[in-house]
């Protein structure tokens, strides 16, 4: 529980620990940001740590660094860290996806038909899939890797994820850039992260939603 806690309590009050980070660490902080940002993208086992609200922090903190924390080395490294993740996460669900289909051959528990539904799926709306999951929490990160053991066409799969990493990137940067040091902003900014987490999670509590009011009224 003590962990949890200081994890909701780093997650809330980012700002104060990235500028902690800062001033204990002066240009490694840029290595920090990568690992944070390539790790919730690359890795399925870290969906967890913060995305939406460490770019939007990162770009307010460069605002007011005076220099020392440049917002154009921030975009470049985030975004060379969401892509490489996202990629990254890609090649292991390709690989994965290679090792259950062989599995799948000599198993009566795999269903062919639903892995082919999977594939379908992605070549048709994997690249409308990409650009939306990038601003959502936990989708986020799993979309890439099931995207890879679908076989999505590669071309397909990176151009989109190219575009939807340059939208997240920029748009969080640039508000937090432009907008994040405003009083009324870093008074409430506990507040403005929590809110960023909550419409990130928006679309998932309603597809459940309408999942469920669905199977009811089935």
């Amino acid at each position: 529980m003590e962990f949890l806690a200081q994890f909701i309590d780093i997650v809330l009050h980012v700002d104060v620990y990235l500028a902690r980070l800062l001033a204990e660490y002066g240009i490694w902080i840029y290595g920090i940001l990568f690992a944070i940002v390539f790790c919730e993208t690359g890795l399925v086992v870290t969906p967890f740590l913060p995305g939406d609200s460490l770019l939007f922090v990162a770009g307010a903190l460069a605002a007011t660094s005076g220099g020392s924390f440049d917002i154009g080395i921030v975009i470049a490294v985030l975004l060379s860290a969401a892509i490489l993740g996202d990629n990254t996460n890609y090649w292991v669900g390709r690989w994965a996806g290679k090792r259950i289909l062989a599995w799948g051959e000599n198993s009566r528990f795999f269903n062919r038909k639903a892995f082919d539904a999977t594939h379908a799926f992605y070549e048709t709306h994997g690249g409308k899939t990409m650009l939306v999951a990038r601003f959502m929490p936990f989708v986020r990160t799993f979309a890439p890797f099931v995207a890879g053991v679908a076989n999505m066409t590669y071309v397909r799969y990176f151009l989109f994820d190219l575009c939807g990493a340059v939208l997240w990137v920029f748009s969080l940067c640039l508000a937090g850039y432009w907008f994040g040091n405003l009083p009324w902003v870093k008074a409430n900014l506990s507040l403005i992260v929590f809110g960023t987490i909550g419409l990130s999670l928006a679309p998932l509590v309603l597809a459940w939603l309408r999942q469920r009011v669905a199977t009811k009224a089935s």
